[in-house]
């Protein structure tokens, strides 16, 4: 038993795993979005109780894992191994979760790119023979995201025009060998991109570059070209880093995104309606979309085959304040009903 590597970066498990559980909650203003009827919980309160914006974090990331693991009728005690990575300094998100939870755990960093490479690595360790369950999951705050990365938000800062608004929420899937759902039937593990962006406002093109060289590689390693899937989502690459990925795919690979490609982070939100600038981002915004509402469509059978590619800017306050460039990576996990 075991993944056949095709290609260079990609692998496709030899009994592709299957996700028989998501869960995605959400605070109240993307609760106000387009898809609020897929989330399974939405805050009214930005704090959720907590007394911290970090404790509201993880209360939700909390609140993601327990009710994916209900909906599949399964305990923390089932799980072999939980993986989970957020944006916060040493993800503490994450770390406090599985103090909670108290399953072996796995503390992961892909920046926004989490929600794909926690797949990627539940989906190795369950077709490797290493776990029959593996919960993974991602969370992000506005408030939280804001505060590290940028400025408080009682600051009040004029936002630009390509500034994206980092997601309140939390998403959580579990991966298993069988069972009713979507399987993970390819892996493209993604290579770090330095396109010499410094404007940590401007991180849609500092991914951008990311997403297209993992979405190219994956089309190429497995001879599938956009049109084998039903829809594709990058992370959250926002409005201008949609448009620039687009672009860089066509001058990349010659391949066409125009028909099927969407990003989370202009899905999550009613843009007409709020004013999220250039879209989502922040870990949640790729695990909300996906774990909610492509989750929910998969199972109805309203789509088939899912591309998720998951984009993350590798960067810190550190880095961005000594003048380094922004580097991106992106993974891309390929969901399909079979």
């Amino acid at each position: 038993m075991g993944a056949k590597r095709i290609g260079k970066q990609t692998w496709k498990p030899e009994h592709p795993p299957v996700i028989i559980s998501a869960a995605a909650v959400v605070g109240p203003f993307e609760g106000q979005g387009p898809f609020k009827d897929y989330f399974d919980h939405i805050y009214t309160d930005i704090m959720a109780g907590e007394r911290s914006f970090e404790a509201a974090e993880k209360e939700m990331l909390l609140n993601a894992c327990f009710t994916c693991l209900n909906k599949a009728n399964r305990t923390p005690q089932d799980m072999d191994f939980f993986l989970a990575g957020d944006i916060l300094n040493q993800t503490i998100s994450s770390s406090f979760s599985a103090l909670e939870l108290r399953i072996p755990f796995f503390g992961i960093y892909g920046a926004c790119s989490t929600s794909a490479e926690g797949l990627a690595l539940a989906a190795m360790l369950v077709d490797g023979g290493f776990a029959s369950f593996v919960l993974a999951g991602t969370s992000s705050h506005n408030a939280s995201a804001e505060r590290q990365y940028r400025y408080p938000t009682e600051y009040g800062f004029s936002r630009k025009p390509h500034v994206q608004w980092t997601v309140t929420g939390a998403g959580a899937a579990l991966v298993a060998r069988d069972g009713e759902g979507p399987r993970i039937t390819f892996l493209t593990v993604g290579k770090v991109q330095d396109f010499g962006i410094k404007d940590p406002l401007n991180l849609g093109a500092a991914m951008a570059p990311a997403a297209v060289d993992t979405m190219v590689r994956h089309f190429a390693d497995t001879g599938n070209g956009p049109e084998y899937y039903d829809l594709i989502v990058t992370g959250d690459l926002g409005k201008f880093g949609h448009s620039l990925a687009v672009k860089m795919a066509v001058s990349n690979g010659g391949f066409d995104l125009s028909k099927n490609y969407q990003d989370c982070g202009l899905m999550l939100y009613d843009t007409r309606k709020q004013d999220v600038h250039a879209g989502g981002s922040g870990c949640a915004a790729s695990a909300t979309v996906t774990y909610g509402y492509l989750y929910r469509k998969l199972m109805d059978g309203e789509l088939k085959r899912v591309l998720l590619v998951a984009t993350g800017a590798l960067h810190s306050p550190v880095t961005c304040f000594q003048g380094n460039n922004i580097p991106g990576i992106a993974h891309a996990v390929s969901l399909e009903m079979i």
